[in-house]
């Protein structure tokens, strides 16, 4: 990703004064967890396969077992910190500049940083269960005694709450907590991302407001973005999350990094998955049987042989082994056992596209009225989550399903995303005072 993004940043971005630097965020290798017991009771056939899968796979079984999880948390919480000092400590004009970190994470690792920055854990899944049967219990029928003892143990946990605060209360007026993270995060970019599985599995549902607050609030992050390549078996799509018609809205189409001038992101329309089949008139239920599925989208045709994502995974499946470790996802990685090329960025300030990039459309057709077929949403979210890779004209499907999950990191096309909007703001101030001085 650092070598894509150099050839990048030099073609489109070399007109600024700022400068966007990879770290890589290498802390799995730290963590003991079960030391070499899963290792033994590996069988010997296909023993490549099987290591594959104890370190990729394993990790999501390790994150959902609560004798683990808070390890794994703790280990990246503590090396995004002190990647984070040591960069300041090295680089004393960036926190006086206002410079802006941005996160990369990729498979699990974006779950993993998510409930670092929400401070999300399972005890809060816990008593919010708890608080739910409380309720169902009060609206059923029981007998004198069982009501008695339901009132009884109900007053008994009101007391240990209060017990709780008090002392929750007198610990933080000895001991201030420093934040979970020394940095707020600007941009936090997910790729191939299983997200929003681990928030449906926690109960969340979408809302009416439209709003990134809904899962991610702007305090703790300016801007959430979703990457995925169209067939990649681990990601999910985040928007239906937030708003429910959003399954049947088709995702943002990354462009390809050789596209002369494509429209900017914000400048492009939401378009229906599968328009034409759209019907005008038909009941609701029929509407509803025949919605399309909300992580597909039609294949564009391609107008640039840009790069494929495919491709790349192509070119670097002998490298499987190592490359496939990161399925499991551990954050920004392809990730071993004690290798990793995981990702967090830091920039003086964000910024968009260059100038080269204005106006043609290489972008999803535009929302038309109800008449056309389509329904006009009475909400539409304030921006964009969802980001998808185009596919090429050349790619199996079902090879692309092996290698896509893998290929995020080299891929041109998103160094070229990444990098427009960590450069946004940046790019606009320049193009304005371009302007001014015309």
């Amino acid at each position: 990703m650092r070598d894509t993004a150099r050839k990048v940043e030099e073609k489109y971005f070399s007109n600024l004064a700022t400068h966007v630097e990879f770290l890589p965020v290498e802390w799995r290798s730290k963590l003991t967890l079960d030391g070499d017991t899963v290792d033994s009771i590996t069988p010997d056939k296909v023993r490549g396969l099987r290591d594959m899968l104890n370190s990729s796979a394993m990790d999501i079984m390790y994150y959902t077992s609560p004798l683990y999880r808070d390890e794994l948390v703790k280990g990246l919480q503590q090396e995004l910190n002190r990647l984070y000092s040591l960069f300041c400590s090295r680089n004393p004009e960036f926190e006086e500049k206002g410079g802006k970190v941005s996160i990369v994470s990729h498979s699990l690792g974006c779950v993993i940083t998510y409930d670092i920055m929400t401070g999300w854990n399972p005890v809060r899944l816990y008593e919010q269960l708890l608080q739910k049967e409380e309720e169902e219990l009060e609206e059923c029928w029981m007998s004198y005694e069982e009501r008695r003892l339901l009132e009884e143990l109900y007053v008994t946990k009101q007391r240990l709450r209060e017990i709780e605060e008090r002392l929750h209360e007198l610990k933080a007026s000895t001991i201030s907590k420093p934040p979970v993270l020394k940095f707020k995060v600007e941009n936090f970019f997910c790729m191939g991302s299983p997200l929003a599985v681990f928030l449906a599995l926690r109960g969340i549902r979408p809302g009416t407001s439209g709003s990134q607050d809904h899962i991610l609030p702007r305090t703790i992050c300016n801007r959430l973005l979703n990457i995925f390549h169209p067939t990649d078996p681990v990601a999910y799509r985040l928007e239906p999350l937030i708003l429910k018609h959003y399954s049947n809205i088709s995702p943002v189409q990354i462009h390809w990094y050789n596209t002369a001038n494509p429209l900017p992101y914000e400048h492009m329309k939401p378009s229906f998955l599968n328009p034409s089949k759209e019907p005008t008139s038909a009941p609701d239920t029929e509407s509803a049987s025949a919605a399309p599925s909300p992580t597909t989208s039609p294949v564009m045709v391609r107008r640039h042989y840009g790069e494929s994502i495919t491709n790349i995974g192509k070119a670097s499946i002998l490298g499987a082994a190592s490359i496939g470790k990161g399925l499991g996802g551990m954050l920004f990685s392809r990730f071993g056992r004690s290798s990793a090329t995981p990702q967090t960025m830091e920039a003086g300030k964000d910024g968009p596209e260059g100038d080269e990039k204005k106006a043609t459309t290489v972008g999803t057709p535009p929302l038309p009225h109800s008449s056309s077929g389509f329904l006009e949403p009475t909400v539409e979210l304030e921006h964009r989550i969802d980001f998808e890779l185009r596919e090429g004209l050349v790619e199996s499907r079902y090879w692309s399903a092996v290698t896509s999950h893998t290929a995020y990191w080299s891929s041109l096309d998103i160094a070229l995303f990444l990098l427009t909007f960590m450069y946004k703001q940046d790019q606009e101030e320049t193009d304005k005072s371009n302007l001014d001085t015309i």
